[in-house]
């Protein structure tokens, strides 16, 4: 079987035999059982084609056509029951779209919400669809439920509705009831129920109906677990549905007030604030990284990985970037979470690396071969087989956060110190082992300048802390063991042939985690081995260099070994790390600190119609990996910080 894509991301497969092989090295990877001899329409949205929902508990993705193709319910870790971008044949969908005539779309969030609006301007009129999960006072009580309220605002609109529900990541079809307010999905243990005032039919997948509203009109679609009653709710009234609106906007609107950045780019800036706080799990105070698993780093790979989870890495950076622009109450609850974390160290290492958002340890990792993956990207993963990995920079990301929630947050308990002060006792310890590295590499451990940086680093700010608070720590071994990591960074860690510090010692390739020096204070931005590292790094790849049109690779995977095959895109966290390294060095040198605005507004040039980004953007400008990732956003946020600040005080 051949699958062949076009720009729009529709895909004509023929399943028949083909003499044409090597057509499957261009865009497409196909599989699935469509009959022999027949054509098949697959239709996958491009990754960055989507908008995001959610409620602090859990995320829906929304693409432009209308349709909710990612949705893991109750929980961002949980099984999914809508998986159509990871199979759009079995993974199950919740579309809601103009019948029988294909049309334009445009989609929008709210001003100030995470409240998403897609519109149709169809033949006819103008149908809208706005997506939320409900939140605030009128929302008491239905924080589970997802909303989608129809509307025409212009005209007639014949619309059609599909709930196909495939639980257990598709491997649970459940059983369909159609009921006097809805239908009601069963199996796998799970009930669901979607109400709805248009009459529903049972189709082979789940349920449909066919209608049409005029101008000012409007249907409400609400989908939740199954009450104690065992009945169908009756659905909301066009007065309670404006009212969960309202209330949600209001939730979202009024969190956001808190914002104290005023500063250039304020829009993107928010709504990365916005995405964060999306992201936060507020049970636990855990944030994951992103909601979505096994999206490719490259279509048709396997560098495809599940990213619903809390990395204390991700964790300790986006609360970096929260404190940053103001707010602390997310910084509070991450602590609490954190706290946890290091009370129950032990073990080998003191902490994982990545937990699951209720704390769990065990994230075994699993692949789902009956999926078919995004756009046939297999291996489908989830868990995390990371979890078992040495990584020592996490430690310095996590010191790092501490350090700054208690000078801007709240002072640290002396509880947490002594958990803290053991950890960085085993850093000391253990600093000189080699580990898997930010990357997260499955070639073998290695000596990673990163990694040394940030043990540094968490040496460094403890003795900050200690000072400060004049808690009881060990200082003089923290320090001489602090001056080591320094000594030996800047003689193994640097390559005189490279003129430049590189991904490991005993190597001379790149990697732009080497970028973060400067922003740790680990160096000096204008150091002159610091500004040769940029220099370095600012070329291109077929120069020497990771920077192409801009954006950065985080290190040549051909030259790497780092056990996995085949391509991936530009990293984005590692443009916007450019972009502050940049920053720094242009505060004495004026053409580095235009050279690091012209970077910042090309990067924002890729962002998603929404101002969403994924892990990495692809050779054409398409968003790659889970999606959306909050450390891209979170290095947004701390990039557009430094560089306005840098601006206004050289232009005075």
């Amino acid at each position: 079987m051949i699958e062949i894509w076009a720009d729009v991301s529709i895909a004509l497969a023929w399943a028949g035999d083909s003499p044409f092989g090597m057509v499957s090295n261009l865009l497409a990877f196909g599989r699935g059982p469509a009959a022999r001899g027949k054509w098949r329409f697959v239709a996958y949205e491009r990754i960055e084609n989507y908008g995001v929902i959610g409620n602090m508990r859990t995320a829906a993705l929304v693409s432009v056509r209308g349709s909710i193709d990612w949705y893991c319910f109750p929980h961002f870790d949980s099984p999914s029951i809508f998986g159509a971008i990871l199979d759009d044949e079995k993974g199950g969908r919740f579309s809601i779209r103009p019948a029988n005539v294909p049309v334009a779309s445009k989609q929008m969030y709210w001003p100030d919400t995470n409240v998403l609006l897609t519109r149709f301007p169809a033949q006819d009129g103008v149908a809208e669809i706005e997506d939320f999960m409900p939140l605030g006072a009128a929302a008491a009580g239905r924080v589970d439920q997802l909303v989608r309220r129809v509307k025409v605002v212009r005209g007639s609109v014949a619309l059609e509705v599909a709930c196909e529900p495939a639980f257990d990541y598709a491997r649970v079809r459940p059983e369909v009831e159609i009921v006097a307010n809805g239908a009601i999905f069963r199996g796998g243990g799970l009930s669901l129920a979607l109400s709805s005032e248009i009459p529903l039919q049972a189709s082979p997948r789940g349920a449909r109906a066919s209608f049409t509203l005029r101008e000012g009109e409007d249907c409400t679609f609400v989908l939740c677990e199954l009450g104690k009653s065992g009945c169908c709710d009756v659905p909301p009234s066009s007065g309670d549905s404006t009212a969960l609106f309202e209330d949600t906007v209001r939730f979202w609107r009024r969190w956001l007030s808190k914002c104290t950045y005023r500063g250039r780019w304020r829009e993107i800036v928010h709504r990365s604030a916005l995405v964060l706080k999306l992201l936060t799990f507020e049970p636990t105070g855990a944030i994951v990284a992103a909601p979505t698993c096994s999206l490719p780093e490259v279509v048709g790979g396997r560098r495809n990985w599940d990213y619903r989870y809390a990395w204390i890495r991700d964790a300790a950076f986006t609360l970096y970037g929260l404190l940053r622009i103001g707010f602390t109450e997310e910084a509070a609850g991450f602590m609490d979470w954190l706290g946890q974390r290091a009370r129950e160290a032990g073990g080998d290492q003191p902490l994982q690396i990545v937990y699951g958002i209720d704390g769990r340890a065990d994230l075994e990792e699993r692949t789902l071969d009956h999926l078919d993956g995004y756009r046939g990207s297999r291996p489908v993963r989830i868990g995390n087989g990371a979890h078992a990995q040495l990584q020592l920079d996490i430690y310095g990301e996590l010191m790092d956060s501490v350090y700054l929630f208690n000078k801007h947050g709240t002072p640290i308990s002396h509880a947490l110190w002594t958990s803290l002060r053991a950890i960085l006792n085993w850093v000391c310890d253990n600093w000189r082992q080699p580990d898997e590295g930010i990357w997260e590499t499955r070639g073998g451990r290695r000596q990673f300048v990163f990694s040394r940086v940030m043990s540094w680093v968490a040496l460094d700010r403890g003795l900050r802390l200690a000072e400060k608070r004049s808690f009881p720590a060990d200082r003089g071994r923290w320090l001489h063991e602090r001056d080591a990591i320094y000594e030996e960074i800047m003689t193994r860690g640097w390559s005189d042939s490279r003129r430049a510090f590189v991904q490991h010692y005993e190597t001379d390739r790149l990697d732009a985690s080497c970028l973060i020096m400067p922003l740790v204070f680990f160096v000096s931005p204008v150091d002159p081995k610091m500004l040769s590292t940029l220099d370095v790094i600012l070329k291109s790849p077929r120069e020497g260099g990771l920077v192409s049109d801009g954006l950065v690779y985080r290190y040549d995977p051909a030259k790497t070994e780092d056990g996995l095959t085949g391509e991936e895109g530009t990293f984005d966290m590692c443009s916007f790390w450019l972009v502050e390294a940049l920053t720094r060095a242009g505060r004495t040198d004026r053409a580095r600190l235009e050279q690091a605005r012209l970077l910042f507004e090309r990067m924002l040039g890729y962002a998603s119609h929404l101002g969403l980004y994924g892990e990495q953007t692809g050779s054409t400008g398409e968003a790659l990996g889970n999606f959306p990732q909050a450390f891209t956003h979170l290095s947004l946020i701390s990039a557009a910080f430094n560089l306005d600040r840098t601006l206004s005080d050289v232009r005075g």
